[in-house]
């Protein structure tokens, strides 16, 4: 009976967590964008992070992916700790939402659930229909995982050990914080060891007085997740875990204190052992944020302190990227285009330097040129390989299709700073042969460079917010740049003809214009993956 009994115990969970999974995974391609906007609004304002915190880890059912989620944007520099508190303070109180759902009487509907999940799956024509039946359906596995462990847990109450724990448990609650967190510690998953405790609850085997030490420590175990999942990040990351842990230990001593009081208030609240404990996990929660929220700064002092030193910077890391976000790839897609706005910025000022170095005969910058184009090749290669790990994951088409397209554009971003370095090792042809401008030559390259670095700076803007006007524009500065090429030739010829410029100096000014001109083709490129119809020709760059 004892070896049946622990086969279904598992046998429950594994359901419940599976379910949990599916439902997960279905609501975060329903939410997609709308969870990458929460992230987008989040600011400094701590009530509003608890919200997205909130509202996130509702949706994804787990205060656990929410915080590894967090670790990895701290970790890319997207978040401060400031906004991470909020946010994880936020999760706490979003992963009671399981508890409480656990907590209705939908066993009577979970059979029908399973069936119409499973025929949308099956059978639906819409990616909505098959979204929807994710939905249903990991509801009603969910459900059955919990009748599951429930049904399992009955033989218990013939196991005299068994009923004696849950009494020195009443009398010894740090005993029961200790045991909830080791078991969620293992499980890596509060809402199902919550949910094994509802299960006991269900049958009678644990009293509201035993249960809450546990629950406490379920908290605190659920924080082992995101401890693991800030090793091997940098300083940052590694207090914003730390930030969670000791955000849930001081909650938990604190309901510890007054853990007399608690137990009553439960028991008004409601008569059902299983809502008791949702509710005293919703309370635990909301309570430790309203009272732990107005001192968020002092949180964040103490972390710094506990963990001192400085976060160090290399320019070859990604900034906006962490392999953590991956867990939701809505996001993940947003900061990838983050990630390559800032490899092309870099892009961007080597071409500034490389035209500067030309004109002014600047051997350091053409120095730092070199070094920049290093670190564009380093990211290019370290993004192509984050968006080849997003294309494996679970995305919808529409994202799938948006990915592709994003491979070209890191391409065509790395292709802008190769043309920024074949300017510098011209500037230092030019400085090396003591090749001089006239002043008709070197106007005209500051006029046909101030148009192809609009040109960038549009396409930029255009892929950072979307616009797809902004996409006409660069094709209008891409034509624009075609009629200069053809003008500033034609006038170099006339030059040359007249004597006014020797061959090298004619040879490198037209390799310039060359560099430039397909320089602005890489601009349409980039803009085009907003919006293909509004380039009326594509540019062969």
């Amino acid at each position: 009976m004892g070896f049946n009994m622990i086969v279904n115990l598992f046998a429950g969970l594994a359901i419940f967590l599976y379910g949990m999974n599916v439902m997960s995974d279905a609501l975060q391609k329903a939410a997609g964008n709308r969870m990458k906007n929460l992230l987008e609004i989040l600011t400094r304002n701590r009530v509003l992070a608890v919200l997205v915190g909130t509202v996130i880890t509702a949706i994804i059912q787990s205060s656990s992916a929410t915080t590894v989620m967090v670790v990895g944007l701290v970790n890319a520099g997207i978040m401060k700790l400031s906004q991470a508190v909020g946010v994880i303070m936020g999760a706490n109180i979003g992963t009671t939402m399981t508890a409480q759902l656990i907590a209705f009487k939908f066993n009577d509907i979970v059979p029908f659930a399973l069936i119409i999940g499973a025929i949308l799956i099956l059978f639906g024509k819409k990616k909505t229909h098959k979204q929807l039946g994710e939905l249903v359906l990991g509801f009603g596995l969910l459900f059955m995982g919990m009748n599951y462990m429930s049904d399992a847990m009955k033989p218990l109450r013939e196991v005299p050990e068994f009923t004696q724990f849950m009494v020195d448990l009443q009398h010894n609650p740090i005993l029961g914080v200790f045991a909830g967190f080791l078991l969620t510690a293992i499980v890596q998953s509060s809402s199902a060891t919550i949910g094994i405790l509802q299960a006991l609850a269900s049958q009678g085997l644990v009293p509201i007085e035993a249960a809450l030490p546990i629950l406490f420590g379920d908290n605190i175990g659920t924080c082992i997740t995101a401890i693991l999942a800030s090793i091997g990040t940098n300083l940052t990351a590694k207090r914003a875990a730390l930030i969670h842990l000791t955000f849930n230990v001081i909650g938990t001593i604190v309901f510890l204190i007054i853990l007399g009081p608690v137990t009553e208030i439960i028991k008004l609240l409601s008569l059902d052992p299983v809502r008791q404990i949702a509710n005293a996990h919703t309370l635990f929660n909301v309570t430790n944020t309203i009272v732990q929220l107005p001192f968020a700064a002092i949180l964040v002092t103490f972390v710094t302190k506990a963990l001192p030193g400085k976060v160090e910077e290399d320019p070859t890391k990604l900034v906006y990227l962490d392999e953590r976000i991956l867990e939701t790839p809505s996001v993940a897609v947003v900061q990838i285009i983050k990630e390559i706005i800032r490899m092309a910025d870099i892009a961007r000022a080597n071409m500034k330097k490389a035209i500067d170095a030309i004109l002014n005969g600047d051997e350091k910058l053409i120095e730092e040129v070199y070094a920049d184009e290093k670190a564009i090749n380093a990211l290019e290669r370290k993004i192509t390989e984050y968006l080849l790990a997003v294309s494996h994951q679970a995305i919808s088409p529409q994202q799938s299709k948006r990915v592709a397209a994003l491979f070209n554009t890191v391409h065509d971003v790395e292709r802008i700073g190769d043309h920024a370095e074949n300017l510098a090792e011209l500037a230092q042809f030019k400085i090396d042969n003591k090749i001089v401008f006239s002043k008709t030559a070197v106007k005209e390259l500051k006029e046909i460079f101030s148009v192809v670095d609009k040109a960038i700076e549009t396409a930029l803007y255009a892929l950072q917010h979307d616009d797809k006007e902004k996409v006409a524009e660069v094709d209008r500065y891409e034509n624009k740049v075609d009629e200069l090429r053809d003008i500033l030739r034609e006038s170099h010829i006339k030059r040359l003809n007249n004597n006014e410029c020797n061959i090298n100096a004619g040879v490198i000014f037209l390799d310039i214009v060359t560099n430039l001109e397909r320089i602005a083709d890489h601009g349409v490129n980039i803009a085009g993956i907003v919006s293909p119809s509004s380039i009326k020709h594509k540019p062969k760059a």
